[in-house]
């Protein structure tokens, strides 16, 4: 078993109450600490330095508390007479910190690096990459595109090689569902940045911003648009941020960070490690799903935690700075968004998309509609959701509703009536079958009352109202 409890036959550590499962702080720094201190703080005096100024110093937590190794772990390796491993897993961390890594271990984060083989790999492997990286661990070669890119955040499996050493292409890694091997799954590391393990670090929103930007899920971004990034980034030396107790409300309350609403400590919550118990959407498919569906496919124990449940937890946090009607009228709001999306767009564009596939090359991203598809609901539609989230009109607006429409009518479409005309030239009676059900759905889609607007149907009273509106808008700003 990884790293067994050498720390009690030391003497360094005392277990806590069964209740709390957690371990005191050694009375003093131990021998093994101290003579790996007598080369690393010369070979690595940045590293000492960090963990010098950190809380594991002061709590006599050192070096060998953390890399110590049992003789057969996988990855152990001999080291100036110590048995010590160069990762520190969740499952090290818990021998200290037993509440925090069952939380993570229970979350989205630590369940990351399953994303190895899913479509988005697809693109990082085959469509933007090659076999051009050949290390040890990978002999027939892999895509440094995602050595580089996805593995980076969600975290990839760590090979082992000869004498303990990590192949190439696997570390250095602090993917957030990085797969380690003692079998657990994470890493502390991705959010608390070694050496120093900063608290104040892990609450600023940069923190979040390694994994959490970009064209498909820019948190960071929008964070930084909405009012909350604005207090925040305006009225940061009122934060507080290195404080050891930060109960928004108490201990600050200039702006809330992504730290506060996902799992910091509020006067009726406690902190907490898995970031999905405060939410209650999920985002992160064509269509939104309960958190709690989510959760059910992945085996994890949020599946018995309903939807509900989180946004109560979500709006206890709002209502440390916000009053009842301001948070109620808020998830109006952004339920709306999330409705709108969904059914004007990515359920129909499913549908759509599914009958499309006997009429198009079954090669992933060999098709213009493949990429068109996937920039609707994996790029555009997550950035108009998110961003009604996180109150951010500009992502919910110019790069996220405005851009699904402008590509579900310029480019989604024609595609799926260029591919309708292919199969009904075709010949073939299979393709013409689905040529002809491709098409059908196309026109019901097209003719119901969120799109017939595009066929010129829009109804009368609608046409007029319009009409008065641009009326009314020319006369306001007439010169």
């Amino acid at each position: 078993m990884r790293r067994k409890q050498l720390l009690l036959v030391a003497g360094i550590c005392a277990l806590a109450s069964s209740a709390m499962g957690q371990i005191f702080a050694p009375a003093e720094m131990s021998r093994q600490t101290k003579d790996c201190l007598e080369c690393h703080q010369k070979l690595n005096p940045s590293l000492y330095q960090q963990w010098g100024s950190s809380k594991h110093y002061r709590g006599n937590v050192g070096c060998y508390e953390c890399h110590q190794a049992d003789r057969d772990d996988v990855d152990a390796f001999k080291h100036e007479g110590f048995t010590i491993a160069i990762l520190v897993t969740p499952k090290d961390c818990a021998r200290c910190h037993s509440k925090e890594v069952e939380e993570f271990a229970s979350s989205h984060h630590a369940k990351a690096g399953r994303i190895l083989g899913s479509l988005d790999n697809v693109l990082a492997e085959v469509v933007e990459g090659n076999k051009g990286m050949i290390t040890q661990g990978f002999p027939g070669g892999v895509s440094a595109a995602a050595v580089n890119g996805c593995w980076q955040c969600h975290g990839t499996e760590i090979k082992v090689l000869p004498g303990g050493k990590l192949d190439p292409a696997t570390y250095p890694n602090s993917g957030i569902g990085r797969l380690n091997p003692d079998g657990s799954e994470g890493s502390c590391n991705a959010c608390h940045t070694r050496h120093d393990f900063s608290v104040a670090q892990a609450r600023h929103p940069d923190t979040c911003g390694k994994c959490h930007l970009g064209p498909d899920h820019p948190q960071k971004e929008i964070y930084e648009e909405s009012k909350h990034g604005i207090n925040f980034f305006s009225k940061i030396d009122e934060m507080n941020l290195d404080n050891e107790k930060w109960i928004v409300g108490e201990d600050y309350w200039a702006a809330p960070t992504c730290a506060t609403c996902h799992m910091s400590e509020t006067k009726n919550q406690s902190v907490t490690h898995d970031v999905g118990m405060r939410i209650s959407w999920n985002n992160r498919p064509p269509v939104s799903v309960r958190p709690e569906v989510s959760d059910a496919k992945m085996g994890l124990p949020g599946a018995n935690v309903p939807w509900q449940v989180r946004r109560d937890n979500m709006k206890d946090v709002c209502l440390s700075c916000h009053q009842t009607q301001w948070v109620e009228n808020f998830y109006v709001q952004y339920d709306g968004l999330v409705n709108l999306v969904n059914e004007k767009f990515t359920r129909p564009g499913g549908e759509l998309y599914k009958l499309a596939k006997p009429l198009k090359s079954p090669v992933p991203f060999a098709n213009k509609i493949d990429f068109t598809w996937f920039e609707i609901w994996h790029h555009e539609g997550r950035r108009a959701r998110h961003g009604a989230a996180m109150m951010a009109p500009d992502y919910t607006h110019w790069h996220g509703t405005y851009e699904i429409a402008r590509n579900f009518y310029s480019e989604y479409v024609p595609e799926l009536r260029e591919l309708v005309e292919h199969g009904m030239e075709s010949g073939d009676p299979a393709l013409i079958e689905a040529a002809k059900a491709l098409d059908a759905k196309l026109e019901e889609v097209l003719n119901s009352e969120n799109h017939k607007w595009f066929l010129g149907k829009m109804d009368d009273s609608e046409a007029d109202a319009r009409k008065k509106a641009s009326e009314d808008f020319k006369k306001r700003y007439k010169d």
